[in-house]
């Protein structure tokens, strides 16, 4: 007898994993992070002060407008300028020019006298030619003009309660072989210089906040490093005071917005004088003022905003 044929078994096995689900689970967890994150800015939010609250509060309602509620408005490149700071800084500018204009010794140095209008404020630049017009060649030691010159500015700066910044700039060529003296010792030693002559024409010691010296690190002519009008001298009236001290001169006016905090000299001085003031002290046999209980953290409003917790 022939052999029954055994029929053929296929077992097929399911894998222990299921199919591939796709991408969904990353939009679901997206959406748990962001509102994570909502959550914890309302938070904050929720703990934060009062002007806080109103300058976030303000920025949704008029981005443009509530930039002054809180802090400043000024970025870290300085990019925009108010109108009233625009205006106040054009006033000077016109007046400086008709100043200089009618100097005859100065008249004749009108090209290389660059006053401009920036975001930061007022630009006086005092640029020199091949023969060096503002100090003498490869030093700094002023010439006539240069002092006849500073001593005009000094006697309207002086009555205003803008903060200045003097600024030493030289061109590449090395000022000599001699490497304990180039162009950084130059460029300040000049900046140095304008400072001095200006103080000595009544501007207050206190106004100039900042001294520096560039060297050839940001010159004027990019494309000709050897250009004579590299060698410059910069003198900035900032907007705002600056943290500089009110002028003694009565009539002075101040030009500019707010001024930016970040030089605290006089400022500071002012602290001081108003820490000199003893606190009043609670009279004898009376009891003081109760301590006022202070704020729930952040903690507290949390746990309070449990389910099932009495608030």
């Amino acid at each position: 007898m022939t052999a029954k044929t055994q029929p053929i078994i296929v077992i097929k096995r399911k894998g222990g994993h299921a199919g591939h689900h796709g991408g969904a689970w990353k939009v679901a967890y997206a959406d748990f992070v962001t509102a994570m994150m909502s959550l914890f800015i309302v938070l904050w939010l929720m703990g934060s002060s009062e002007k806080v609250k109103k300058a976030v509060a303000g920025y949704f309602n008029d981005p443009k407008g509530t930039g002054s509620l809180l802090g400043t408005t000024m970025t870290g490149t300085g990019e925009t300028i108010s109108v009233a700071a625009g205006d106040n800084m054009q006033k000077l500018k016109d007046k400086l020019q008709q100043e200089i204009k009618a100097k005859k010794e100065l008249e004749k140095l009108a090209k290389q006298i660059e006053i401009t209008i920036t975001a930061e404020g007022l630009r006086i630049e005092l640029l020199e030619d091949k023969n060096g017009t503002f100090y003498q060649s490869g030093s700094a030691k002023l010439s006539e003009s240069g002092q006849q010159l500073l001593s005009l500015l000094g006697a309207e700066l002086k009555t205003l309660p803008n903060a200045l910044l003097i600024e030493g700039h030289t061109d590449a060529t090395p000022y000599s072989t001699d490497t304990s003296y180039s162009n950084w010792e130059l460029s300040a030693d000049r900046a140095n210089s304008a400072r001095r002559m200006l103080q000595q024409d009544g501007v207050r010691s206190d106004q100039v906040t900042q001294v520096r010296g560039y060297a050839d690190q940001f010159l004027r002519v990019k494309n000709n490093p050897y250009d004579p009008s590299n060698r410059r001298i910069s003198i900035l009236v900032k907007n705002g005071t600056d943290g500089a001290a009110q002028p003694a001169v009565a009539h002075g006016e101040v030009v500019g917005g707010a001024g930016n905090a970040s030089s605290g000299k006089a400022a500071s001085g002012e602290a001081k004088a108003q820490s000199a003031t003893p606190a009043a002290q609670p009279a004898a046999g009376k009891p003081s003022a109760a301590t006022p209980a202070p704020k729930p953290g952040l903690m507290s409003k949390l746990i309070n905003m449990l389910p099932g917790k009495n608030k």
